[in-house]
C-alpha cells in the first residue's frame, strides 16, 4: 500500500466517544473479545499517522508506519484502564519509540525527540537538560544520550513521563495533552517542569563526565 492509499483509507476511521471505548476496553480486558481488540486498534490507527507525518519524505514511510503500528497493538495489549491513563497519552510513546528504533536501526534517524521545541520559550528538551555550550551539544546527539534520556523518562512519575513522553517524543501541543488528560495547561507545564529538572538529576553525574 502507498502512503496516499493509506492516508485515504483513515478517512474512513470514526472516533470513538468516550462511552463506546470505555465498552470496547472493557469488552476486550474483561472478557477478551478479539473484535473489540480490533476496533480499538482501527480507531487509534490516525495516532499512527501523525507520528509517522515526519517520516512522509522518506521511501520507506509505509514501513515506519508499519512499526508503529505494531507499537499501537503492544500498546493495546499492555494498557490497564483502570489507571486513569488516557490511552492516547500511554501509547503515543510506544509507537513512536517503534518508529524511531526502526530508523535508527535503518540508519536514517539522529535522535529527532532531542530537539522538539518547548511552547513556553523556544527551548528545545536538549538544550533543557544541559549547558548549551558546543561541545556538549554536539554530543548531546549520539545515541548514547538518547538511550541514558529514555531510561530516565522510564523512572519518572507516570504525569509527568506521560506528559514529557507526549510534549517531546509525540510533538503534541500542551494544551491538547491537558485535554486528554483532564487537567489544567498549568498544570501540564508544572509537571513538565518538573519531569525536566527530575531528568537532570539523573542525568548531571553522566553529563560531567562528558
Amino acid at each position: 500500500m502507498r502512503f496516499e492509499q493509506y492516508v485515504e483509507e483513515l478517512q474512513r476511521v470514526r472516533p470513538l466517544s468516550r462511552d463506546q471505548e470505555a465498552e470496547l476496553w472493557r469488552a476486550y480486558k474483561e472478557c477478551g473479545d478479539e473484535d473489540a481488540r480490533r476496533q480499538i486498534i482501527e480507531s487509534y490507527q490516525p495516532l499512527v499517522f501523525k507520528q509517522a507525518l515526519p517520516f512522509r519524505s522518506l521511501q520507506n514511510v509505509m514501513d515506519v508506519v508499519q512499526e508503529g503500528t505494531v507499537g499501537l497493538i503492544e500498546a493495546v495489549e499492555r494498557y490497564d484502564p483502570a489507571r486513569g491513563v488516557a490511552f492516547s497519552l500511554f501509547a503515543v510513546h510506544r509507537i513512536r519509540g517503534r518508529m524511531l528504533d526502526f530508523l535508527q536501526r535503518e540508519g536514517r534517524s539522529d535522535s529527532p525527540c532531542m530537539d522538539v521545541w518547548l511552547e513556553d520559550g523556544g527551548v528545545s528538551l536538549k538544550e533543557n537538560l544541559m549547558d548549551a555550550s558546543p561541545t556538549v551539544a554536539e554530543q548531546a546527539e549520539t545515541h548514547e544520550l538518547v538511550g541514558r534520556l529514555r531510561t530516565a523518562m522510564a523512572r519518572l512519575p507516570v504525569k509527568e513521563k506521560a506528559v514529557l513522553e507526549n510534549v517531546f517524543l509525540g510533538s503534541r501541543d500542551v494544551a491538547a495533552v491537558a485535554e486528554d488528560m483532564e487537567l489544567s495547561p498549568g498544570h501540564v507545564y508544572r509537571l513538565q517542569k518538573n519531569g525536566i529538572r527530575r531528568i537532570r538529576g539523573m542525568l548531571a553525574k553522566f553529563m560531567q563526565n562528558w
